[in-house]
Parts: C-alpha cells; structure tokens; sequence
C-alpha cells in the first residue's frame, strides 16, 4: 500500500510537471505594439471616387478607403497649411494668434505642447518624418528619430529643375506656371521621390524591434499642378465643367470673399478679376491630374506596407491638410471659411476593426491626436483639446455633433447641418456674420445671418460659438494645466 501510494504521488508530480511545461511552450511572445502609418496629402479635398465624384480616377485611395472607416464631415481647424498641421500635430485649437498662418510652428506658438510624434517618440517608438508634415522642416525637430525631405524647391521646379533635366518642359510666361503637363516619370516631381524613400523605410523598419511612427508627407495636389502627361490624359478636358457655385451671391460679406493670392503668383495668372473659362478649367484638370498622380505614389507606399506583411499589425491614417476651392464661389485655394475649404478627406485603417464603412459623425482634425493614442494604449497628454473618435471606430453612438475652424478673424462652428461665421475684432466683437443651412443650402449661396427671423438664432450661435472656440482664443499666451 506505501509503494502504491509513493507510485501515485510520483505520477501526479509527473502530470503536474508535464501540464507546467505544456502551459509554458503555449505561451506566446508579447504581441509588438501597433504601427503607424500616418500620411499627410497637402490640398486634398473630398472630391474623390470613394467621397461620390466617380469622374476622379483615385483607385489605391478607394482600395484603402473600403478597408478603412471614412469619416464625411472632418474638419480642419484652421484651412492654411503651416497652422493646420501644427495644430493638428499637438492636438490644440488655433487662436487670434496661435497657428496663423502657412509659416505657423508648432515649437514656437505651442512651446508646451507634447506633440504626436513626440508622444510616440517617449512611449518608444521610431518615428520618421518624410516629405512635408510639418511646413517648416525642422519644426518640432526633437520629436523625430530622422527628417527627411527631397532636395529642391516645388514652387520653382520648373525654372530651376524642369529645363534642366527635363526636355525644356516648361509652360512658364514671365514666371513658373501654374500647372505643367510633361512627358516625365512619376520620381521626376517631389512626390515619385517620396514614395520612394517610403517604400525604403518600410523594407527597414520590417524587421525592427520597435514599433514605428512613419509619416508620409505628400505634395500634390498643392500648387503648381505638375504631374506627368499621363496623368492628364487620364480625364477629358472638354467634359469638365465650372462648378454649380461659380457666382458670388451679394448676401455674403464681401470679407468672405479674399483674391486668392496664392494662386495669383504664378506666372500664367491674371493678377486680378475673374479666370477666363478655358484657364479655369485647365486648372480643375490639372488638379484632377495630380489627385491621381499622388494616388498611385500612396498606392506604392501602401502596396509595400502589405508585401512587408506590416500591414496586419499597422494602423494607417490618411489626411488632407484642409479642402480647396476649384472655382467655388469663383474662389480658388484655401483660405477661406466656406465649408469647401474646411471640410478635408480622413481616412483611419485599424486592422481588425474597420471595414470600409461611411461615418456621418462630425470630427475635426485635433481629435486624430487622441484618438491614435487610444489605438494603441498610449496615454493622452493633458496639453490636447481634442476628443477621441475610438467610439466611432468601436461602432458606438457619436456625442459631439459639432466643429471649431479659423481663418484670420474669421471663426466658424459647425453643428449639425448649421454652419455659422463672426469675423471678430481683437476683443471677440463680431463685425461680419454669415450663416448657412445645409439641409436647404447645402452649397452655401443663401446668407441668413441677417434675416431678421433668424435674430434669436444667431444668438445663441454666437454664445456657442464663444464657449468652443478655445479658452485662450483670444490671447496669445499658451494655456496648459501646470500654469
């Protein structure tokens, strides 16, 4: 009886060993933390295949788009480049006087923010800056393990690089032109280079053990519209039409309505009054020209990402900086606050979770920061004004039903289908209004700011806006919440 009872302790303790060497062979490696694939397309607006304008040829964007969570109604917080990005990057509201303009900084006018990179960079991720993320190159230099931009200068390609290198392609008069279409390959423009360097990185960071942060910083369809001639012959010319808005409805505030300067320095551009219709429509194609030209170097970047097999474990979000106008309101650039400058495609792939669904839900662009620190567990740093959007992608009820964007003095909110504009004074006193609603007007050509009937309304609009434009809207001082 004692040896079979020492038999049975010994079998058990043999189970026992067995089972606790079994337990751990299953166990599995700690899983890498979630890339990220963050790309920036400068001048993009929501007119693409996968937002309804089927005339454009967008077919790598439509692709990430079905597998994606495409939001209709983002907003940037400010339609100019340089504050756009800075703003969006450190996660806080513009200002009178923070994030002005195309020079803005996020180093100078928001010193104490925590940047998105930054806040990857300190959780131990790799984060790598290609192309234009920021405007100004070296901002926020700190926050980035490299920075990397194509030599050269996109604004005088063509006088400086173009005839070089390139044939004499040129279509310049008395100055760089404001589109070229040349018989070049896809890396002769800033864009083919970008891609390019992408594509290199993620055959490097494949094999990484730390996570990474990659950027990607595309230019077109800025200004001018370069791309190659195969590109342009992807659209007809003569089935391009002037859009529904070309008019400027005496209701709206003359305010609203600025020169496009931009557009007017090039060199092939009359310097003042409306576009001849032939020039006008040159222009909408060279546009639609570059769209799909910056949709194929996106499609190599993201075509890479899955032949690396770090497509499974990366989430990629997609951005235009803010909209354009193309004719609108016989507006062209940004610059303005007519919601076709504001509103801005945005694009957010999570493996596992998204499937190409359509979110009506209203966001803006400062709630991209939090949101991707709750994507992948990391903690939001106290400085951001933005509101995650995990919900969303989680399919869970939107709560916020409304949007802050600025131009110069001019501030909107957006809520629900009212879109509502002060042009204010340094003291916040309004001096301008206009008013649209979008279930009537949703191509905002009937100001009703004025119309006595909406005096109440106007009202309380303006109270909201005030208690959502940002505490500090009116000063210049940085606001964080050790001060």
């Amino acid at each position: 009886m004692k040896r079979l009872c020492i038999y049975t302790l010994g079998l058990l303790t043999a189970l026992s060993s067995c089972q606790e060497v079994k337990e751990k062979s299953t166990v599995r490696p700690e899983k890498k933390p979630m890339n990220v694939l963050f790309i920036a397309v400068d001048d993009l607006r929501p007119e693409l295949n996968f937002y309804g304008a089927t005339h454009i040829k967008s077919p790598n964007l439509d692709k990430l788009a079905s597998q994606s969570l495409v939001f209709e109604r983002a907003y940037c917080n400010v339609p100019v480049c340089g504050a756009s990005r800075a703003s969006l990057l450190t996660g806080t509201r513009p200002s009178r006087h923070r994030f002005f303009d195309y020079k803005a900084r996020a180093d100078t006018d928001a010193p104490n923010a925590i940047s998105l990179p930054m806040t990857f960079k300190k959780n131990g991720y790799k984060t790598i800056s290609n192309g234009k993320i920021y405007h100004n190159i070296d901002d926020d230099s700190l926050a980035w393990d490299k920075i990397w931009f194509p030599k050269g200068n996109i604004r005088n390609y063509q006088l400086e690089k173009n005839i070089k290198q390139n044939g004499n392609a040129d279509l310049a008069m008395g100055g760089a032109s404001a589109f070229e279409m040349a018989q070049v390959s896809d890396e002769a423009y800033f864009d083919g280079e970008i891609a390019r360097k992408g594509i290199e990185d993620l055959k490097k960071l494949k094999n990484s053990k730390e996570p990474f942060f990659l950027a990607m910083g595309f230019m077109k369809p800025h200004l001018p519209f370069n791309a190659p001639k195969k590109y342009w012959d992807l659209y007809d010319r003569s089935k391009i039409d002037l859009p529904k808005t070309y008019l400027q409805p005496k209701s709206t505030p003359n305010k609203a309505f600025p020169n496009y300067g931009e557009l007017r320095n090039y060199g092939n551009i009359p310097r003042k009054g409306d576009l001849p219709e032939g020039l006008a429509k040159e222009l909408i194609h060279g546009y639609y020209a570059c769209v799909s030209y910056v949709d194929a170097q996106i499609g190599l970047v993201l075509d890479e990402l899955e032949k690396t097999g770090l497509a499974e474990n990366t989430i990629v979000v997609l951005w235009g900086d803010h909209g354009w106008n193309l004719g609108d309101h016989k507006l062209w650039c940004k610059h303005v606050n007519f919601e076709t400058a504001l509103r801005a495609p945005l694009v957010v792939k999570v493996p596992g979770k998204t499937h190409g669904k359509h979110s009506n839900a209203i966001t803006e662009f400062i709630d991209i920061y939090p949101t991707l620190c709750d994507l992948t567990g990391l903690e939001v740093p106290n400085t951001t004004e933005g509101v995650s959007f995990l919900p969303i992608i989680n399919g869970e009820e939107n709560t916020k039903n409304w949007a802050v964007s600025k131009f110069k003095d001019g501030v909107t909110l957006i809520k629900g289908d009212l879109f509502y504009t002060e042009w204010t004074d340094d003291k916040g006193v309004a001096y301008e209004r206009m008013l649209f609603d979008h279930k009537v007007d949703a191509l905002e050509l009937n100001n009703m700011a004025e119309n006595p009937e909406n005096k109440e309304l106007v009202k309380e609009l303006a109270t909201e806006l005030r208690q959502k434009w940002g505490s500090d809207y009116l000063t210049q001082k940085y606001i964080t919440d050790e001060q």
